[in-house]
């Protein structure tokens, strides 16, 4: 954390969080009673996002890439 912060690093990150909090909290606050339920419904959409949803430029899920290109999951 010394180095000097540059936009670009911040990027996929930002992306990520907006895209989760449009497609899964905006609008629909009213179905998420506690933490828990709130906590549950992210990691749940983290293991969407990893690892169903496609990517229409890899045409395969990131952890399909992943495997199929690396070899790792």
């Amino acid at each position: 954390m010394s180095r000097k912060g540059n936009c670009l690093d911040n990027s996929p990150t930002e992306n990520f969080f907006g895209r989760m909090k449009e497609e899964m909290f905006y609008g629909k606050e009213h179905l998420y009673k506690n933490k828990e339920s709130l906590v549950r419904s992210i990691i749940n959409y983290i293991n969407y996002y990893n690892k169903e949803r496609i990517v229409n430029r890899l045409k395969m899920s990131p952890s399909e890439y992943r495997i199929n290109n690396y070899g790792m999951i």
